[in-house]
């Protein structure tokens, strides 16, 4: 069962799938990947580079709005999931401004390589589904980008790029009591008669 601890599950499992040593080799040191937000990130000690992978936009997946309700027993009926897409801005970070670019490519490599995430590479409640969540590269125009770095206040732009991640679950608990249909009426005979 995928509960509401999963949009923490999403961001932890893409943090996971960049922390692996043997991917970074060239880039020296290896970068920091944080869940933080481009304005926290600045406060932040540790390795001179850097990965912010920040969530910055949920919504509901239109695609599957109108699912169905899933049959538990003959009596239960379970309302459909909550289908969701998570949008993350992805931001490098070094002192060294050529390095900075070279993180971008490698993330983006990573990411590319990896475009449906399952099994042992999903964490949390989501290790314990069989799902496959597909991440796409999520290009967006350069002013709907500055309206979003807009929101980190002082803190300047910074070269970064924005991925989806679709579709995450979120199980409903609620569940509808159903009976059989023992009876049939029809009322629709009975008004053509008169």
């Amino acid at each position: 069962m995928a509960d509401f601890t999963v949009i923490g599950d999403v961001g932890e499992t893409l943090k996971r799938l960049l922390e692996s040593d043997d991917l970074w080799s060239g880039i020296s040191p290896k970068p920091d990947i944080t869940l933080k937000s481009p304005y926290e990130i600045k406060e932040d000690s540790g390795s001179p580079n850097k990965v912010s992978i920040f969530l910055y936009h949920v919504e509901q997946n239109s695609y599957m709005r109108n699912l169905e309700p899933e049959r538990v027993d003959e009596e239960t009926l379970k309302m459909p999931p909550l289908t969701l897409d998570l949008y993350y801005l992805v931001t490098p970070y070094s002192d060294d401004k050529t390095q900075e670019k070279t993180i971008l490519g490698k993330v983006m490599q990573i990411f590319h390589d990896n475009t449906i995430l399952t099994g042992p590479v999903l964490y949390g409640s989501l290790a314990l589904e069989d799902m496959a969540l597909k991440l796409f590269f999520n290009p967006i125009s350069i002013d709907d980008m500055t309206k979003l770095w807009s929101a980190f206040q002082d803190t300047p732009y910074r070269l970064s790029v924005t991925y989806l991640v679709t579709p995450v679950r979120i199980d409903s608990t609620k569940e509808i009591d159903v009976k059989r249909v023992l009876s049939r009426e029809d009322i629709y005979s009975e008004i053509r008669r008169r």
